[in-house]
């Protein structure tokens, strides 16, 4: 079956269908990495955008139940170069094909995603639609990208957090990755935020020594610090961190609280809204499995995991908020700590583990904030 992606700026490709049929609407983005497509179509973080692998191949190790990082996939809709018919992996339950439509993503395949590319580099991301079947009008799907609502002062929070609060499972240290260096000396409690969150955070928080429980994102910070926990976590999430006023609002409890904490992502940036920066859009944002963290305290560079479209401007930070982590490739902000309380983030994600084991280093600091309070 044919299908055309068609962007707000008025280009548009032509290809065949690779999942399941209909029409996808969002922000079109790209992803440099080249695993890792089923926990990319599964993060939270990715509601409400289109996203482009710009890898030639995707698909061929297939999909496993072990590689979710959420309920089910989160993503608009999924463009690839070449979508393998096979799947060739041991731990392969079916094919990415077959994943897609089954749980009903609209994708496209057999469009040049290098030039699609160079598109979003060069003019930024930008709104787009996919539209599976015969007869398309390209200046018709056009129109329809541009009546697409905007990221910016968009709230994409309130349709990925959870409906309740629920304690996440406790695991064995190397059920999931890699077997962490160093665990809490007792089980540690921690409330954690979600806007989006990843399971492998909740994975790599449990296998370090923690027990989780998992708040929905409106949640008062009262609430989580009735119950006493001994850290609180600020997770990952899709979409533009100024409107989240709620969020911001109970970040800034959390700061004054004197209670360590720690965030990731959105996470991150939230944090930084609450501590007095600013936030911005970035072109075409960071997502990928491969950019260049360099942490200023040692100048030791991490190999990182991103997804974000947004960043914190240095510029609005106050004098009690540190900059401790700088992108390599743009210089933007990738990691804060207040300077006088128990609150430090990343952009990037540590629970990832691209590296593999450049950023995990982050759970143990979180650990060791916590502890050394008594």
């Amino acid at each position: 079956m044919d299908a055309i992606l068609a962007l707000e700026d008025g280009t548009w490709f032509r290809g065949v269908a690779a999942g399941a049929e209909g029409e996808a609407r969002g922000e079109v983005v790209f992803n440099t990495s080249m695993t890792g497509y089923q926990e990319v179509l599964t993060d939270p973080s990715y509601a409400g955008q289109i996203v482009t692998m710009t890898c030639p191949e995707i698909g061929n190790y297939g999909v496993s139940p072990q590689d979710v990082e959420s309920r089910a996939p989160q993503v608009a809709g999924f463009i690839v170069r070449e979508s393998s018919p096979i799947a060739s992996n041991w731990r392969s339950e079916g094919t990415l094909r077959d994943y897609l439509i089954n749980n009903h993503i609209v994708a496209i395949a057999d469009i040049d995603t290098r030039a699609l590319t160079r598109q979003l580099r060069s003019g930024g991301v930008m709104r787009g639609v996919i539209v599976t079947g015969d007869g398309l009008d390209p200046a018709h799907l056009t129109d329809r990208a541009r009546s697409i609502p905007t990221m910016e002062g968009s709230d994409l929070v309130r349709d990925v957090t959870c409906e309740r609060a629920f304690d996440w499972p406790r695991e064995d240290p190397g059920q999931f990755g890699i077997a962490p260096a160093r665990r809490a000396q007792r089980r540690l409690k921690i409330a954690a935020y979600d806007f989006g969150m990843k399971w492998n955070i909740l994975r790599r928080l449990s296998a370090h020594g923690c027990d989780v429980r998992v708040y929905p994102a409106a949640t008062p910070a009262s609430d989580l610090l009735a119950s006493g926990p001994d850290g609180v976590f600020l997770s990952n999430g899709p979409g533009d961190p100024a409107p989240l006023a709620y969020a911001i609002a109970n970040a800034k409890a959390l700061v004054a609280s004197d209670v360590p904490v720690f965030g990731i992502c959105l996470g991150h940036q939230i944090l930084g809204l609450a501590m007095g920066g600013e936030t911005f859009k970035l072109k075409f944002g960071h997502r990928g499995a491969n950019h260049p963290v360099k942490k200023l305290a040692t100048g030791k560079i991490e190999i990182t995991s991103q997804n974000h479209g947004f960043a914190v401007n240095p510029g609005s930070l106050p004098e009690d908020v540190e900059v401790t982590h700088l992108n390599l490739y743009d210089g933007t902000v990738e990691g804060l700590r207040h300077k006088r309380q128990p609150v430090f983030c990343v952009q990037y994600h540590p629970e990832a583990s691209p590296g593999p084991h450049d950023a995990d280093y982050l759970f143990d600091d979180f650990l060791e904030m916590i502890e050394s309070r008594g």
